[in-house]
């Protein structure tokens, strides 16, 4: 599992897709919201937690297509599948891999880039924690909906139709629980719901995933 793991990360940054395309794809989400709706301080203080969950998601979506992808052109997946380590063992590394490269980062940049939407101060803390308990479920899902669509063309598209309604509930709690610490209000209740969804998908959506895939490699 921990060579899945190290393999991942590898590809991971090799092809470009995991710290710098993730963070750079944030970035300018949140730079081009002050030109698309003004300057003004008060409105993107309103705005900040609503948009910095929505930058933090769409940047999330940019490699899922790649999860097995690559795995699948090259044979590794039938290797994997086969391999005395579950799949479903497999699909926890590679999600975590994804959490990795991808969630983590924008959870650290998360706080600088709140300073550009006004975020208000007491909101930073409750941003990280959200990002920090929501970012994993949006890997696992992600890996969930690259598991149904991996082997079909153009499958990217599709993987984000799939995937993009079960994110719903993370962003909805998620930015939430950041408006209301930046309300002055407890945000007790929305991070604790961000957290079941975590759980429950890490609980549920690996062996899903693994279904998914022995369907499609036969």
């Amino acid at each position: 599992m921990i060579a899945v793991l190290k393999r991942d990360l590898q590809l991971a940054i090799r092809a470009g897709g995991g710290f710098g395309l993730a963070l750079a794809f944030f970035l300018i989400v949140v730079v081009l919201i002050p030109f698309g709706v003004g300057p003004e301080r008060e409105v993107l203080a309103r705005i900040a937690p609503g948009a910095l969950w929505v930058g933090a998601l769409l940047a999330c979506l940019l490699s899922l297509d790649r999860l097995f992808a690559t795995d699948f052109e090259d044979g590794s997946l039938d290797l994997l599948a086969t391999a005395p380590l579950p799949l479903e063992a497999v699909i926890y590394a590679k999600a975590l891999a994804h959490w990795i490269s991808t969630g983590l980062p924008l959870t650290l940049a998360a706080p600088v880039l709140g300073i550009l939407l006004n975020l208000p101060g007491e909101a930073y803390m409750v941003l990280v924690v959200s990002l920090a308990f929501g970012t994993p479920a949006l890997s696992v899902i992600g890996a969930f909906g690259a598991a149904l669509t991996v082997g079909l063309k153009r499958g990217g598209l599709l993987l984000s139709i799939l995937v993009l309604p079960l994110y719903m509930p993370t962003l909805i709690f998620g930015a939430d629980a950041v408006g209301r610490a930046a309300a002055g209000q407890g945000a007790t209740t929305p991070l604790m719901f961000v957290a079941l969804i975590t759980l429950g998908s890490l609980a549920v959506l690996p062996f899903a995933a693994a279904a998914a895939i022995r369907v499609n490699l036969r």
